[in-house]
């Protein structure tokens, strides 16, 4: 019985040898897997982390964009509204001028403008204080370059801030001071840009 005893216990040897060796082998496979695996998951989180950090610049660059953007746009307007401010500025000193100044500026838009027979429709203001008397002065600077001096002052007026219209038939030319001072934007805003931002 002994022989079948040394048989079985030699038989349990293998059988646990080959057991420890069939356990070590998965547990080295195992090993290998779980640190491909981690190797796998470092990899991916510092693309995950890389390709973070890109998306995050490219935002904070299309914030920064945008923001010096809406600056430019903000400031554009500021002196957009400068611009308009100092255009209406200038509106507003041609009718404060003098009288006097303000009669001859009238009669010489009228004469500049007109062929000296046209009617001259004014402001409701301008009309009742300086309308004869412009009217005069019109004609008389008319007649003394050759033209008829026969302009008349017509009974209706004009919704204007100053300045005047003529009045030929179907033909009516706008000499609004507001009008006038819009013609001459165009060709100085550039120089009003440059004398207020320099």
């Amino acid at each position: 019985m002994q022989g079948i005893d040394n048989i079985t216990r030699r038989i349990e040897a293998d059988t646990q040898a080959e057991v420890d060796r069939i356990l070590a082998d998965a547990q080295q496979e195992a090993d290998k897997i779980r640190a491909n695996y981690a190797a796998k998951a470092d990899r991916e989180a510092a693309d995950q982390l890389a390709r973070g950090k890109v998306l995050a610049q490219e935002r904070v660059h299309c914030i920064h964009s945008a923001t010096q953007m809406e600056a430019r746009k903000l400031t554009l307007a500021a002196k957009q509204e400068m611009i308009d401010q100092a255009f209406a500025l200038a509106v507003q000193q041609l009718l404060a001028l003098p009288e006097a100044d303000y009669i001859a500026l009238l009669a010489d838009l009228a004469v500049q403008a007109g062929s000296g027979t046209e009617a001259i429709l004014l402001n409701p203001k301008d009309r009742d204080a300086l309308g004869q008397k412009m009217l005069k002065l019109a004609n008389k600077r008319a007649a003394e370059i050759g033209k008829p001096g026969k302009f008349t002052l017509s009974p209706d007026t004009a919704p204007i801030q100053g300045g005047l219209l003529l009045s030929d038939g179907a033909v009516e030319m706008d000499c609004a001071l507001e009008t006038l001072v819009e013609l001459q934007r165009a060709q100085a805003a550039g120089e009003v840009s440059r004398l207020l931002f320099p």
